[in-house]
């Protein structure tokens, strides 16, 4: 996750002033590998979340909130970090279309958030429950 569109995202939601500097001070994260008594130097964090943080999952689920809006006519689900589109139609070659479409503007999607879409992981779900109908 880029902390600039998060921080975003963020401000659109309503989080303002204390609360967003709070947030920006919170992601702007340092850390360092330790082995021993020997320090690597210290690297300042630019995109993701503290792992195992309490507010990690919230600010992944805010982030991806409006994934919706890429394909507003259709249904998508969420769950912890699974997102699901499901495309119901009677004829097969205007169910490939919607997918090919909603791959596409989904795609375009991740690019603006700058995050990266597991195509071959999805195109495998897709067909699998493509031919199971």
């Amino acid at each position: 996750m880029n902390h600039d569109i998060l921080l975003y995202k963020l401000h659109n939601y309503g989080i303002h002033r204390v609360v967003h500097d709070w947030f920006r001070n919170y992601l702007t994260n340092k850390q360092y590998t330790c082995i021993g008594s020997v320090k690597s130097y210290v690297s300042c964090i630019s995109c993701a979340v503290p792992q195992d943080s309490v507010l990690g999952p919230l600010l992944f689920l805010i982030h991806v909130n409006d994934i919706g809006n890429a394909v507003p006519n259709l249904a998508i689900k969420h769950f912890a970090d699974d997102t699901n589109l499901f495309i119901f139609d009677q004829d097969e070659m205007s169910v490939k279309r919607m997918v090919n479409h909603s791959i596409q503007e989904l795609n375009n999607w991740f690019i603006t958030n700058k995050l990266s879409m597991n195509i071959s992981n999805m195109l495998h779900d897709f067909l699998f429950r493509f031919c199971l109908k």
